[in-house]
């Protein structure tokens, strides 16, 4: 999957250029509008995927309980922790020290639950979440106003599903490798509506 998502991010633009190369070369009315081209392209690069941020993912996700405000603290048994997840339906959870909500301690995934609790056989109600999370300074994060894009290239060069989402205020959210494809995803489809309305003459 994280191959196939890094072909996605490096060949989004190719795309794009592909489609307006049939527009000069098919569209009869582009010798009419080539000199609108730069201009109209411009506006389309302006409100197309590329300028999509994290806060769009967290304004779209909202407070419910889909894993944007989901944490639990370092003293926390693995145990609990892992059935959060699965109540809720996500993968990791925003780890932080008990009574400070915003200021996040690490984060806590499947994948350390498999690696550090079933493969060494240890128990996940006597091991607290402190002792198997991903600590703070080792985080992969991301500021409300980073790109989607660039969002997801970091997760797909580092190997990781979820990166916490912070500010100068401290912990806003999470978002999923998921997330991010779904918003590209989206971003795409609004793009090729954009790119349709241009060979109609909607710009």
């Amino acid at each position: 999957m994280q191959r196939g998502i890094g072909a996605f991010v490096s060949h989004g633009s190719i795309v794009k250029n592909a489609v307006l190369q049939h527009i000069r070369l098919v569209n009869p009315l582009a010798r009419v509008l080539v000199k609108h081209e730069s201009t109209s392209a411009a506006r389309m690069e302006e409100h197309g995927f590329e300028s999509a941020k994290i806060s769009d993912i967290l304004k779209g996700k909202g407070k419910s309980a889909d894993g944007s405000w989901l944490w639990c603290t370092t003293e926390d048994s693995v145990y609990d922790a892992v059935k959060s997840m699965t109540q809720h339906n996500v993968g990791a959870l925003v780890v932080v020290k008990p009574g400070e909500e915003k200021s996040i301690a690490g984060i806590i995934t499947e994948r350390d639950y498999l690696r550090k609790i079933i493969v060494q056989g240890r128990s996940s109600k006597s091991t607290k979440v402190g002792d198997i999370m991903t600590e703070e300074n080792k985080l992969i994060t991301v500021t409300p106003d980073t790109k989607v894009l660039k969002a997801m290239q970091l997760m797909t060069d580092n190997r990781i599903r979820h990166i916490p989402v912070i500010d100068e205020k401290g912990m806003l959210g999470m978002v999923s490798i998921g997330d991010v494809v779904r918003a590209v995803v989206s971003e795409h489809r609004e793009e090729l509506d954009r790119l349709n309305a241009f060979i109609q003459g909607g710009y």
